[in-house]
């Protein structure tokens, strides 16, 4: 499970400005209120938003993410 608790590292972003490189390096996620949480953090769903950020902390935008597994066991 995921939570909204942390910045998420960012690799592989090409992000320019005006043709000055400016990549992505954070994205922090807000999690919708489901009432699902983790130790007390909200769970990240496929629904969640996103706002990547660059070192400087100025916004880039929403990431781009692909899903590598959707299942939960329980043990």
């Amino acid at each position: 499970m995921v939570t909204s608790d942390h910045p998420y590292v960012v690799t592989g972003c090409p992000h320019t400005v005006d043709g000055v490189s400016s990549p992505c390096t954070t994205a922090r996620w807000d999690a919708a209120d489901t009432g699902i949480t983790v130790d007390g953090a909200p769970v990240l769903l496929d629904t969640s938003a996103a706002q990547c950020f660059s070192a400087a902390l100025v916004p880039q935008g929403p990431p781009v993410v692909q899903a590598a597994q959707r299942k939960v066991s329980v043990r």
